[in-house]
């Protein structure tokens, strides 16, 4: 489901290889939905969610740094969005994973989707073209 193609390169080679781990871990989650040998995912379900939250902050933190350095017009917009994302994380209703275990795994697939979607192939491409 989560494969890397070039048009999501942004033209920054570290930036891209980041957004390239977060695309595996992608990937990680919709290989979990599509097992049905595990009866229980939960585990499975709540370490994806920690490195997806863990490997975005230290991305978010060093794109963040690149656009300082470039002297991107918009970052203070772009943190917000960064922050956002997080947020998501931080709001986990762990009792409701644990009720509708492929559910939850397919929303978190979603969000991830439309967040590449969205912000990779159109917020990180501006300042990485400054």
């Amino acid at each position: 489901m989560f494969k890397w193609e070039k048009e999501f390169e942004t033209g920054n080679a570290l930036v891209d290889e980041q957004h390239k781990t977060l695309f595996e871990i992608g990937d990680r989650a919709y290989e979990l939905l599509r097992n049905d040998f595990y009866t229980d995912k939960y585990d499975k379900i709540i370490d994806i969610i920690h490195e997806l939250k863990d490997y975005t902050v230290f991305h978010f933190r060093a794109e963040e740094e690149y656009m300082l350095k470039v002297g991107y017009k918009g970052l203070f917009s772009h943190k917000k969005e960064h922050d956002g994302f997080i947020e998501k994380f931080d709001q986990i209703d762990y009792n409701r994973i644990d009720q509708g275990q492929n559910d939850y795994i397919y929303e978190l697939l979603t969000f991830i989707a439309d967040w590449i979607t969205e912000h990779i192939l159109i917020k990180d491409r501006q300042h990485s073209h400054t």
